[in-house]
């Protein structure tokens, strides 16, 4: 069976792929630490930065090892990731039908992804394409809430989410029970902060979801100014002025388990 993509993946994402290049936030530079010392890898390490987007993980890896594949299905994305990446060997895929040898790989990397193919049939691609003892890495980015105008922000957020995949709903866990392919190793939670004007890192990068990047364009605009004016109620800081957005990274290690 294969999976089509979300229509708010493909529509969204296809239409906001420059802006989502612009504005997502980066990683904590702590990353690099756990991919080398947790998934370890090293310089001669082969990896598979799976759903890849417009490559925002990528100078991650490049960190370690030269030797990446980044996969991908949507072309606007992969357009994207082309411009800043050119020397990044590419693959146009679903996560389901990823075109490489079996047992070629040391480990996968969906960093911001996975919620939208997390099913059985994804995850028996990638134990193929692992050699034996290879990773699965999963990393999210996620708003800190715990900040009273980013938990504001949130609550006009989560009703216009609908079925959209997303890392906190935690249905994305569902495909690693009953399952014999992947062990848990470990978890951790990283901070950092985006630091922008309010239009950058607050209004334009929601705008960049999913689910807000497939609406009309008039809906968008509407929402962009009920983000700037939560902001400025709280902080009272208007459109062009700085701010830090604060984010906790999830990363999460998995080992393949032989068959």
């Amino acid at each position: 069976m294969t999976h089509s993509l979300h229509p708010a993946a493909q529509k969204g994402f296809s239409s906001a792929a420059e802006l989502y290049q612009q504005v997502r936030p980066n990683y904590p530079q702590d990353v690099v630490t756990w991919l080398k010392q947790d998934l370890e890898l090293n310089a001669n390490s082969s990896v598979i930065d799976l759903g890849s987007g417009t490559g925002k993980f990528l100078p991650y890896l490049k960190q370690i090892t030269p030797h990446i594949i980044a996969v991908e299905p949507v072309t606007e994305m992969l357009e994207q990731l082309k411009i800043v990446h050119p020397d990044v060997q590419i693959l146009q895929a679903k996560s389901d039908q990823i075109p490489l040898n079996s047992a070629s790989v040391d480990a996968v990397l969906c960093a911001q992804s996975f919620h939208w193919f997390a099913n059985i049939e994804t995850l028996n691609e990638i134990h193929q394409i692992l050699k034996p003892n290879g990773h699965l890495g999963l990393i999210w980015n996620q708003r800190n809430e715990q900040v009273d105008w980013v938990k504001a922000l949130t609550n006009v957020l989560s009703p216009i989410e609908g079925d959209t995949p997303r890392y906190h709903s935690g249905q994305w866990k569902q495909v690693f029970e009953n399952q014999f392919l992947f062990q848990l190793e470990n978890t951790k939670v990283f901070s950092q902060v985006q630091t922008g004007t309010v239009e950058n890192v607050v209004s334009k990068r929601l705008l960049s979801t999913s689910f807000i990047a497939a609406m009309p364009e008039q809906e968008q605009l509407k929402l962009k100014q009920q983000f700037e004016q939560i902001v400025f109620e709280y902080t009272g800081k208007r459109a062009q002025d700085e701010i830090d957005f604060p984010y906790e990274t999830y990363v999460y290690n998995f080992k393949k388990l032989e068959q």
